[in-house]
C-alpha cells in the first residue's frame, strides 16, 4: 500500500517515512461495493480494516450503532483479543479499504514493536470509551 495513504489517517499519522514504508507492506487495499458485509457479527477475526474512501455503518444485533468513514478503523479488537467480531460493517457507499492480516500483524508486532504498541494503546483508549459509554 501507499505509504501516503497511511500518512493521512489519523492512527498512522505519527509514523516516519521509514515506518510507513515498512507498514505499507504489510497492508493490502480492497475495494469493496455498497450493500456488502465487510464483517458479520460473530465471525472470527482474521483481520483489521481501515477506511480510506467511503462510508460504512456499524450493526449490532441488526442495530445501528455508528458510521465510519475515511480514517475511521474497525476490526482490530477481536483481532487483537482473539475473540469473534462483536459488530457487523456493512459498507453505506462503495469504498476503498486498508487491510492487514491477522499473520501481518504478527510480523510486524516482531519487525516495528513500537508501532504495534501504539497501535494496540489507541486500540485499547478505544475499547475504554466505547466500554464508557
Amino acid at each position: 500500500m501507499d505509504p501516503a495513504d497511511l500518512k493521512r489517517l489519523p492512527l498512522f499519522e505519527s509514523l516516519n517515512k521509514r515506518e510507513l514504508e515498512r507498514l505499507g507492506r504489510w497492508v493490502d487495499e480492497v475495494d469493496v461495493p455498497e450493500g456488502r458485509h465487510v464483517v458479520d457479527q460473530g465471525q472470527l477475526a482474521w483481520e483489521f480494516f481501515v477506511i480510506l474512501e467511503g462510508q460504512a455503518e456499524v450493526l449490532h444485533d441488526g442495530k445501528h450503532l455508528a458510521d465510519l468513514g475515511p480514517g475511521d478503523y474497525f476490526g482490530e479488537m477481536a483481532l487483537l483479543e482473539g475473540t469473534r467480531r462483536n459488530a457487523s460493517v456493512v459498507a453505506k457507499s462503495p469504498i476503498r479499504l486498508g487491510v492487514m492480516l491477522s499473520r501481518d500483524f504478527a510480523g510486524m508486532e516482531e519487525e516495528m514493536p513500537a508501532v504495534t504498541e501504539m497501535i494496540s494503546s489507541a486500540v485499547r483508549k478505544r475499547a475504554a470509551e466505547l466500554n464508557a459509554s
